[in-house]
């Protein structure tokens, strides 16, 4: 079967490999003309970077690029971005690179005809209304890992430098007017980076599956999600070259970030502090926090994961799908606590802190108290 297709859900996606040769066609039905690159600092050398510049290039489009990006991205980041928009005359994104490219990337498309400061628009109650929507410029986002989701996402997570804290800013235009979804991208990540994006798109299809908010669209995408990674991410991860594996796991990761409409939950809830304090990598902290959370669920969430156990041809109902998960962290060398990740002596009580205040925790199937996350976390320590 050929893995080749246009959507229209949730944006307009060319899906295929090879189709990064339509980069100039994506940024010409987006409407841009003079689009600035926006990635990290590992891709900016790397070969499907120049290419891409060079085929933006040789359309005419020019071949900017800023790369001035951290792994976990901050309003630092987005200030030089949006003054090197400004400075070249742009009218339009190129997000191009994992989470933190595509993140800082749509920011700057947001932020560049803005008055107001970046945290006047995190994602709380209508705060982003505040923004002059007219003034938000076209982005196009080309994803080059498959975890995230980003690309299809209405937000972009940006830590706090000074409070060390991630923030999420929201705003319905942040959606890319235009993905290009090409496998090919991401035949070149590492085994440790293939696990922690594939983990990331499989964190957000269980926890938007287990939360108890009504979204039943976002229920069946987070279903066919997990069943995605559970076939194609072992494969992934052994042959980085398999590129039918590689193009299911961009659905995958596409699809969990369109799932967690629904709701994410105590993983994110739990990683994102450790990441803004620690400079972890979000999807492998993920993955840490997974076994110990479905545990800590287990009262509201058994038949749920039942049901999906079923789905995804797991035997044993909720505790052979906790197995599983196990098993998929242990073949992939996933740490099984934080020191793991070379975290030692963690500030419990500025994580918990974190991780109650985080937007996450709403979506839980189980209400977080600063006790019973506290007893979470030291699970994972």
């Amino acid at each position: 079967m050929t893995l080749t297709a246009n959507w229209s859900y949730p944006t307009a996606i060319r899906f295929g490999a090879g189709r990064i040769a339509e980069i100039a066609e994506a940024c010409a039905a987006a409407g841009i003309t003079k689009p600035l690159l926006v990635t990290d600092r590992g891709l900016k050398d790397m070969a499907i970077t120049s290419k891409t510049l060079d085929l933006l290039e040789a359309a005419g489009l020019g071949r900017a690029i800023f790369a001035d990006v951290d792994p976990n991205p901050n309003e630092k980041n987005a200030e030089a971005g949006v003054r090197a928009f400004k400075d070249g005359g742009h009218d339009g994104v190129v997000a191009f690179g994992g989470g933190s490219g595509l993140d800082l990337g749509k920011l700057v498309a947001f932020l560049a005809g803005q008055t107001r400061p970046l945290w006047d628009f995190e994602d709380i109650g209508d705060w982003w209304t505040r923004a002059d929507a007219d003034a938000i410029v076209p982005i196009v986002a080309v994803p080059t890992t498959a975890g995230t989701g980003s690309e299809v996402g209405r937000a972009s997570v940006i830590t706090n430098s000074e409070t060390e804290q991630k923030k999420i800013i929201f705003h319905p235009k942040f959606l890319p007017s235009v993905v290009i979804c090409d496998p090919e991208l991401t035949v070149g990540m590492p085994k440790f980076i293939t696990a922690g994006t594939g983990l990331d798109a499989f964190a957000h299809c269980v926890e938007a599956f287990c939360s108890p908010h009504y979204h039943p669209m976002s229920q069946g995408i987070a279903l066919e999600g997990m069943r995605l990674v559970k076939d194609y991410l072992p494969r992934a991860y052994a042959d980085g070259t398999d590129l039918e594996a590689r193009a299911h796991m961009m659905s995958a990761a596409a699809m969990g970030a369109t799932a967690f409409q629904k709701g994410l939950g105590a993983i994110h809830a739990l990683s994102h502090p450790i990441g803004a304090i620690y400079h972890t990598h979000h999807g492998t902290t993920n993955a840490v926090c997974m076994p110990a959370v479905l545990q800590f669920n287990k009262p509201a969430i058994t038949d749920v994961l039942g049901q999906a156990a079923n789905y995804l041809g797991i035997d044993g109902g909720f505790d052979g799908f906790c197995a599983f998960v196990d098993d998929l962290n242990d073949s992939m060398d996933i740490p099984k606590s934080l020191a793991g990740l070379g975290i030692e002596n963690p500030d419990i009580d500025r994580i918990v802190a974190g991780a109650l205040t985080d937007p996450s925790t709403g979506g839980n199937p189980v209400e977080m108290t600063a006790a019973n996350t506290r007893d979470l976390l030291l699970r994972i320590v």
